[in-house]
């Protein structure tokens, strides 16, 4: 799985945030990684890396005005392609795998910000995408459009990989891993919990991951980034070394993933 796509069909979720996060955390094992916004209509991915009117950007790209590899803007450790805020062509989004495919030799990993709605831009997302990650929050309205995107991806045969379950403030009011996979009948790879830092990260326009590298919204990504990548991580926190021996839902999902993609 080369590029990924995350996506939502709701907005609010943290989708940009896991994209910026992850890709950083990928990239901390030495892969190289591009982040494309591919959320055409409301383009937030560059924000969050203090890209805020490039040049060139992706709409340049699908309407035949700018190479692609003109649109890719450097920051840290990650590419980024981020959209227009301000510039309205008119564009085919479908064109999008067409349009980055020679770039998958270049990098390791490109992960791709969808659209939070059940639009062209989410379905080209889909389409340009080896596998992809569906993020949740635990509620009942969420997890309604978990269930769409993940119909959508089926019907245009595109692998799910996972669940991102993010925001979680482990109340007993939230919805449980297990109600969420049973619901689903798809594997949860990850759980975020709710933390102010990752605001604050926004706020600073750095990953969280750099942020806050020892926290355990940092860890999860890590652990995430390391089974995608097919690397062994083991944790820092004597607290995530308990939990490496007795292993959650989600560390038992990502061995599972390990062991199949790379054994």
């Amino acid at each position: 799985m080369k590029t990924i796509g995350i996506i939502s069909l709701k907005g609010g979720v943290g989708k940009t945030s896991i994209v910026v996060a992850l890709g950083s955390a990928i990239a901390d094992f030495g892969k190289s990684v591009l982040l494309i916004d591919g959320n055409l209509s409301a383009p937030n991915l560059g924000l969050h890396l203090n890209i805020v009117d490039p040049e060139v950007t992706l709409n340049h790209v699908l309407a035949g005005k700018s190479n692609v590899r003109d649109a890719v803007h450097n920051v840290g450790k990650v590419d980024v392609i981020p959209s227009s805020l301000f510039e309205r062509f008119q564009i085919n989004p479908l064109k999008l795998r067409d349009k980055i495919k020679n770039l998958k030799r270049k990098y390791d990993y490109i992960l791709i910000d969808s659209s939070p709605a059940l639009n062209e831009e989410t379905l080209a997302a889909m389409l340009a995408s080896d596998g992809i990650f569906v993020v949740s929050t635990p509620d009942y309205p969420t997890l309604s459009t978990t269930l769409k995107a993940a119909k959508l991806a089926k019907q245009r045969g595109t692998p799910i990989e996972g669940i991102i379950l993010n925001k979680v403030h482990n109340k007993n009011f939230e919805l449980s891993v297990d109600d969420i996979e049973k619901t689903t009948e798809i594997p949860i790879m990850a759980v975020i919990p709710h933390d102010i830092n990752i605001l604050k990260a926004l706020s600073e326009f750095t990953p969280s991951t750099i942020h806050k590298p020892k926290s355990e919204a940092s860890e999860e990504y890590k652990k995430l980034a390391a089974t995608l990548i097919g690397e062994k991580y083991k944790p820092v926190k004597l607290k995530s070394f308990f939990r490496w021996i007795n292993p959650r839902k989600q560390d038992i999902n990502r061995t599972i993933f390990y062991e199949q993609v790379f054994n």
